[in-house]
């Protein structure tokens, strides 16, 4: 769907500045977390949000596009230190190319200091007002210009799960620009190869929009459960035709019986005037 002038997104945020000032620098470094540094297990909005993301990772993992160098984690801290600060954002679902040492038990995840930048970063809409537009610059800054400004993530998606909503940001010159979908209304996400879209349909108990992914020939990636019915829809055309063939078998040796049985007649009857059936 693509964003109505109505929409948060219409209108792309920008970072205000006071007149008269100018915007303090920005310090960003790549700092270690230490160990003792709390991360806020504040759980997600709604059950609905960790099965969109983990929707989205499974029809990866079945194809077999995750590699044990990549990153692929929802409501998962990204770090960075800003002016001596500490920020930690946890966006829905992040996807990073290449990490320095794969972790089962990561805690977080310093960019650049422990690998590639996140290639994609995605939220999906909560109630809390805006808060993924939020070009706050001042501690602790909104998500938008954390994204943009300090991690400079390339792809930022924003969906909103109740209406199908989907948005998507590329980085171009240092600002996030929205991106204008296909006539399919899907987004090419050209570092991965895939297209980004919105599906309608039902997964487990939750009913409603989804997204996902499609190849670059326009083919969907399926979830377990869709792979599953395919492989039975195969089988069973697999046993139909072989069925079919059983049956044009049968039919071709019923066929070969009666051109027997009708030349041991014909034999018969030569035999019977006389005639020698060989000699002809």
């Amino acid at each position: 769907m693509v964003p109505t002038p109505s929409s948060p997104a219409a209108q792309t945020p920008v970072v205000q500045t006071p007149v008269g000032k100018t915007a303090p620098p920005l310090v960003i470094t790549w700092e270690p977390l230490p160990d003792d540094v709390p991360l806020d297990d504040e759980p997600v909005e709604n059950t609905g949000q960790p099965l969109l993301a983990g929707a989205l990772r499974e029809s990866l993992e079945l194809v077999g596009f995750i590699q044990p160098e990549m990153l692929i984690a929802s409501n998962f801290g990204l770090c960075a230190t800003v002016n001596d600060e500490l920020i930690i954002k946890a966006p829905d679902w992040v996807y990073v190319p290449s990490v320095q040492t794969p972790a089962v038990d990561r805690r977080s995840y310093t960019p650049t200091l422990q690998g590639d930048v996140p290639l994609v970063v995605m939220e999906f809409l909560s109630h809390k007002e805006g808060g993924e537009y939020s070009v706050k610059r001042t501690f602790p800054p909104g998500k938008w210009f954390f994204y943009e400004q300090i991690l400079k993530i390339p792809v930022y998606v924003i969906f909103e799960p109740a209406g199908g909503l989907l948005e998507v940001y590329q980085l171009i010159e240092e600002r996030y620009e929205l991106q204008t979908p296909t006539t399919e209304n899907r987004f090419w996400l050209a570092d991965m190869g895939l297209f980004l879209g919105i599906w309608q349909g039902t997964k487990e108990e939750r009913i409603g929009y989804w997204l996902r992914w499609w190849d670059e020939t326009g083919n969907l990636l399926p979830w377990a459960v869709e792979q599953v019915e395919q492989e039975r829809q195969r089988a069973e055309q697999e046993s139909q035709r072989a069925e079919q063939e059983r049956q044009r078998a049968e039919q071709e040796s019923q066929r070969a019986e009666q051109e027997r049985q009708r030349a041991e007649k014909l034999a018969e009857y030569l035999r019977s005037q006389g005639i020698n059936p060989e000699a002809l």
